[in-house]
C-alpha cells in the first residue's frame, strides 16, 4: 500500500481537514508494512491485512464530539497506556483499543508502533 489515500477514504472524511489529516498520517505510517487492503464503509475506514487491524472512525457522526477521528487498533495483548479512551476485549486473543486523536502529530512513534504490531497479528 502506498501512503496515497484512496478516493472513498478522502470522502469519509469530507468536512474535517482535520480528521482527513489524522487518517494520512496513519496511512503513511501503515504503508510500508506490506501489504494492506483498504475497506472503506459508513461507519470506517478499515486497514486489513488477513482481517482488519486499525479502523479509523468519526465519533461525530454518533455523537457530539469535537475529536476528528479516532483509531481503533486490534492488538493480540492489552499495552498498559493511559492514551487509550477504551479497550475492549471482544474474542480471546483481540483486544480492541481505542485512541482519540486530536491531531496528526498524535501518530508518534508509540502509535506506530502499535500499529505495526496490529498489522503484523492480523
Amino acid at each position: 500500500m502506498t501512503a496515497v489515500l484512496p478516493p472513498d477514504a478522502v470522502s469519509f472524511f469530507d468536512g474535517s481537514p482535520q480528521g482527513l489529516a489524522i487518517c494520512e498520517a496513519v496511512f503513511a505510517s501503515a504503508g510500508g508494512l506490506g501489504d494492506i487492503h483498504v475497506r472503506v464503509s459508513k461507519s470506517q475506514v478499515a486497514l486489513r491485512r488477513h482481517r482488519g487491524f486499525a479502523y479509523l472512525w468519526r465519533p461525530d457522526t454518533y455523537v457530539h464530539s469535537r475529536v476528528p477521528a479516532v483509531l481503533s487498533l486490534a492488538l493480540p495483548y492489552e499495552p498498559d497506556s493511559p492514551r487509550f479512551k477504551e479497550v475492549a476485549h471482544p474474542a480471546p486473543s483481540v483486544w480492541m483499543h481505542h485512541l482519540e486523536l486530536h491531531d496528526p502529530s498524535m501518530v508518534d512513534a508509540e502509535v506506530r508502533t502499535w500499529i505495526r504490531e496490529a498489522f503484523e497479528a492480523a
